[in-house]
């Protein structure tokens, strides 16, 4: 539990905006970065000879660009550039191609020339190949024509490409850039935003396992705080819950033993067909007294966790059994270890083996791992139990068949110890009857 004078740190709702605000503050900081600091995007530009050149079919080498396509239509381009720049381009085709202005449309877009910056690397890039900078140039997407002797049009304009643009391309770098950046920050965020709950929840394990467990001491926000808090009260009012009862029916059980004792007494005075009856009846009570302070004194007991293999506990039990004359047998399987209470477990294990041998005329074990869990089956010979008394059997002083005597049917604590046991370690028990007849035992522990 955190000290007083500790303060949570934080808040989840602070912790959150503060991860919200720091993405997008890195984003845009990678994003004026790019911007800056590397060149802008150059769309596929033509000189006016390339196009005169296309226009005329002769092929062309277009590096880095899309090729110029060349067809003929009914009807020319569109116009779309401003008169000053379209004349231009106009006037270098019309005397390129010998042919009279008026004869020549050149459609365009004229935004594309917005970015100076492009402009002039652009233009650099002409005066490296031989052209004049001043010249005009064609940036895609335009579309020229040019108006043949029969009526047609020669058009020409850049080919559809499939792959992306450079602007295309420089968003997605962007976005690769933002997400490479953030991905160690989001997840040191996402680390430290769920390590609570998983410790949560191992601590929640441990509770199921061990009722006796240290409190939880768990450090994060003020909302991780209080529920730290809620947690350990909880803890703390369910041990002081379940020692209550237990007390509670401890105490009447030993003091139930005092009018049994004065009717011990009285019996003395009774007629002989009666006495033995009687007697019979109070030893009956007496043990079941007995085996009830046994009951709620070792549920009561906090034992000792200490690694434990199965296997070996298992294959001592049975050799104590054996040496009595009981049937039992331990097939081999894993070695399994677990952090158990000793004393707890081989009451589990003789509870059940005594049941085995004792209804089922033998006892057949064997161990082995699953899906986390060490698993212990113990099988018998015997005639199983109906599908209705499947759970009913592990209450406490519940006799299937009441008509048995003490040395025949027992008290009815023996499967009510086993399932306390196995829940008091987290695990369970359950019974099946075998297609082949007899009851199978199984029992559920986590490593």
């Amino acid at each position: 539990m955190r000290p007083p004078w500790v303060r949570p740190e934080g808040t989840l709702f602070g912790k959150l905006l503060a991860l919200i605000g720091l993405s997008l503050l890195i984003a845009q900081a990678v994003v004026f970065f790019l911007i800056y600091a590397l060149p802008p995007p150059i769309p596929d530009f033509y000189q006016v000879n390339e196009v005169a050149q296309a226009l005329q079919g002769e092929p062309q080498t277009y590096v880095n660009r899309q090729p110029l396509e060349l067809r003929t239509s009914a009807t020319p381009p569109e116009p779309g550039l401003p008169l000053r720049v379209d004349g231009a381009i106009r006037d270098q085709l019309a005397r390129t191609l010998h042919v009279s202005p008026d004869r020549v449309v050149v459609g365009g877009h004229r935004g594309l020339f917005a970015d100076r910056r492009a402009a002039q690397i652009m233009r650099q890039r002409v005066a490296r190949q031989g052209g004049a900078p001043e010249d005009p140039l064609l940036v895609k997407p335009f579309e020229v024509g040019v108006r043949q002797d029969d009526g047609s049009w020669r058009l020409v304009r850049p080919a559809t490409g499939f792959g992306p643009t450079p602007w295309q391309q420089r968003s997605v770098l962007w976005f690769v850039l933002t997400t490479l950046v953030m991905a160690p920050v989001a997840y040191e965020f996402a680390r430290r935003l769920s390590a609570p709950f998983r410790l949560f929840a191992e601590a929640a394990e441990r509770l199921g396992r061990d009722p006796g467990t240290q409190p939880l001491a768990l450090k994060g926000a003020a909302e991780i705080d209080v529920a730290v808090r809620a947690f350990n009260n909880m803890q703390e009012r369910l041990r002081r819950y379940v020692a209550d009862r237990t007390a509670m029916v401890g105490a009447i059980a030993h003091d139930m033993r005092t009018p049994l004792t004065r009717l011990r007494f009285r019996v003395e005075s009774a007629p002989d067909e009666l006495r033995a009856k009687m007697i019979a009846d109070i030893d009956q009570m007496e043990e079941m007294i007995a085996a009830a302070l046994t009951f709620v004194r070792d549920a009561s007991r906090e034992g000792e966790r200490t690694p434990l293999e199965l296997s070996s506990l298992l294959e001592s039990l049975c050799d104590e059994m054996a040496e009595t004359g009981a049937d039992t047998q331990v097939e081999r399987g894993d070695k399994v270890v677990l952090n158990g209470d000793p004393l707890a477990l081989r009451r589990l294990f003789t509870n059940v083996l005594d049941n085995a041998v004792k209804f089922g005329r033998r006892a057949r074990t064997r161990v082995f791992q699953q899906s986390g869990s060490a698993v212990v089956e113990i099988e018998d010979d015997g005639p199983g139990i109906p599908l209705e008394d499947y759970e009913r059997v592990f209450e406490p002083f519940y006799r299937r068949e009441p008509s048995r005597s003490r040395q025949t049917g027992g008290i009815g604590l023996g499967l009510a110890v086993v399932r306390s046991v196995a829940r008091g370690h987290g695990g369970d028990v359950s019974l099946f009857n075998r297609a082949g007849g007899g009851l199978t035992v199984r029992v559920h522990l986590p490593i």
